[in-house]
């Protein structure tokens, strides 16, 4: 446990800015001593930590503490031993073959979905959060994720192109690069009968155009994962509407709230995901 001075020391900030993202957005809840004094745990140092990157990086105070609270509450405790810790213990040690292994082990019993909803994604944002707080190295979150966009692209192959189901073009937006849980997406449609075209991270507004015309898609989908990719998000989005009119624009990602309100939303979890869209082209 650490008192708020220590604590303070420990995020760089000031005690009064502990207090008042306690106070006000519910960040870094210390516990109370017999005496009434303030002490903090490991997890409220993190979030804490977390909060304070996410600020320095240009995020507002309230947009910063949200972002916090929806990674806190789906967690892993990394006191407990688990075996959901092995993507974070891989990306710690280096550990090419742990990583390999769990990565393995969990898609061989279970179905793709769940897996990606119920672990993978989980685990990856306990990764992110390691990296933050620098407890993983730069080296190590890249280690994790080239294992999880190598296994990711063998399941997209293995899903198969669907031969009669509408035709859906995915990727990010220009800027962004947070794809794995769109990749996992793009999986997830294929094996929900929709035929898939993935574009990856990073796509020009004019690419997204020529896609969309040339592959006749039913269904441009997108995602916003971080705030900063929101614009350029719409700049996509109103492309897409001036050129492809009837194109259904869908949207997931950590912050598809604030995507343009005619765009469909297809929330957090990609099983779900992938069956909404299947659902709507099919109606």
């Amino acid at each position: 446990m650490y008192t708020i001075k220590r604590a303070a020391e420990q995020v760089g900030v000031s005690e009064s800015t502990l207090r008042a993202w306690e106070r006000r957005y519910g960040v870094g809840t210390a516990h109370r001593s017999e005496s009434g004094y303030r002490l903090y745990d490991e997890q409220a140092v993190r979030a804490l930590t977390a909060m304070n990157t996410l600020v320095a990086e240009g995020w507002s105070v309230k947009s910063a503490a949200a972002e916090v609270l929806r990674r806190t509450a789906t967690m892993v405790d990394e006191t407990a031993p688990s075996f959901d810790r092995a993507l974070v213990q891989g990306a710690e040690e280096f550990d090419l073959a742990t990583l390999t292994a769990v990565l393995d082990h969990r898609f061989n019993n279970a179905s793709f979905e769940s897996v990606v909803d119920d672990w993978l994604l989980p685990s990856l944002r306990e990764v992110g959060l390691g990296w933050e707080a620098g407890r993983i190295s730069v080296a190590g979150e890249h280690l994790v994720a080239g294992c999880v966009v190598r296994r990711l692209a063998a399941a997209y192959e293995a899903a198969g192109e669907g031969p009669v189901g509408p035709r859906i073009v995915v990727g990010l937006p220009p800027g962004a690069r947070h794809d794995l849980g769109l990749m996992s997406f793009a999986t997830a449609a294929r094996r929900a009968g929709l035929a898939t075209t993935y574009l990856g991270a990073d796509v020009p507004v004019d690419d997204w155009v020529t896609a969309v015309l040339t592959r006749s898609a039913a269904a441009a989908v997108l995602a916003v994962p971080m705030e900063r990719d929101a614009t350029a998000l719409a700049e996509t989005v109103a492309a897409l509407e001036e050129r492809a009119p009837d194109v259904l624009v869908a949207v997931g990602g950590g912050f598809q709230d604030l995507a343009p309100e005619r765009c469909l939303r297809l929330g957090h979890h990609v099983g779900p995901a992938a069956a909404l869209l299947a659902e709507h082209l099919a109606g």
